[in-house]
């Protein structure tokens, strides 16, 4: 029973993640990547402070920031605030269907940061896996013309990648935190959120008055950023096989581009396929593990 409520959560989570591209492009329709910022970051805070009052979390918050106040503040400053920021601006500037594979790739940087700042080892597969994924990105970038590398947009391939420096350093400063992951996010965003709206105030720009996409803009903080995290976080406690739940992860950008194309009409470009396909086949080969030998 553990198991079925396992990946019904799991499938939950990867399903969420698969329409966000699509909620991106046309949030971004309206908003600028800073105010999408401040709305979403506002609507996942007060999702994860409900939240937390549901699972009975809230008086470890106090005693959570006090304990470490200056390391919950760097992460909210990493994610949602540089992360979520960087990554919308991506999202403005390039096709949502290159931008999301491209942020894909996250998981490849994450083993070599965690080699040089964790001292881990890097295993051949590792390096297969980064070879084919990086050559992934390459085929997307370029839109596989990749013996000119001419890019449609260098900044939006060079934001999106850089988007995956800031999202693995985070999960790499998470290996040091002891404190309930849910309650770590909530201390996170609630920091986060008086910087993004002194960036917003700053910015000073018109603030759209269509409730579509007031409710495009909340629906990337529920989903994105709040009640995701959570379903996924559950699911991977429910469950004795994580191996099983993670593969699901590898749906989700096929959907996602399958979505982008029926909702927001966007070509996708033959060669975003091959290149999404590279990315997740090096996913695959960094997942697998060396049998064991019995005796």
């Amino acid at each position: 029973m553990n198991e079925r409520r396992a990946f019904g959560f799991a499938l939950a989570a990867v399903l969420l993640w698969s329409t966000v591209a699509t909620a991106f492009k046309l949030t971004l329709e309206a908003f600028t990547p800073i105010q999408m910022l401040t709305v979403a970051s506002a609507v996942s805070v007060l999702a994860l402070g409900v939240i937390c009052g549901v699972q009975g979390k809230r008086s470890q918050v106090l005693p959570t920031f006090s304990a470490n106040p200056l390391f919950f503040l760097l992460l909210g400053l990493i994610n949602p605030l540089g992360y979520y920021l960087i990554l919308f601006k991506a999202y403005d500037l390039l096709p949502a269907s290159l931008a999301q594979p491209l942020n894909y790739s996250w998981a490849i940087t994450l083993t070599f940061m965690a080699a040089l700042f964790l001292g881990q080892k890097i295993r051949k597969q590792d390096w297969l896996a980064c070879l084919l994924g990086y050559s992934g990105v390459v085929v997307i970038a370029t839109k596989g013309d990749l013996l000119a590398l001419n890019f449609d947009s260098p900044a939006g391939v060079g934001l999106a990648l850089l988007s995956t420096l800031l999202w693995a350093g985070y999960w790499i400063l998470n290996t040091k935190n002891t404190a309930d992951p849910v309650v770590s996010v909530f201390l996170g965003f609630t920091l986060a959120l008086p910087f993004a709206v002194a960036l917003t105030l700053y910015e000073n720009a018109h603030w759209p008055s269509a409730l579509n996409k007031w409710a495009a803009v909340s629906y990337v903080g529920l989903f994105e950023m709040g009640i995701t995290f959570v379903l996924w976080l559950t699911a991977l406690k429910s469950t004795q096989n994580t191996s099983r739940i993670s593969n699901l992860i590898f749906v989700s950008p096929f959907i996602s581009l399958f979505l982008l194309a029926q909702i927001i009409g966007e070509v996708i470009h033959p060669s975003t396929i091959i290149g999404l396909c590279l990315i997740v086949g090096g996913l695959v080969i960094q997942q697998l593990k060396k049998p064991t030998r019995r005796p």
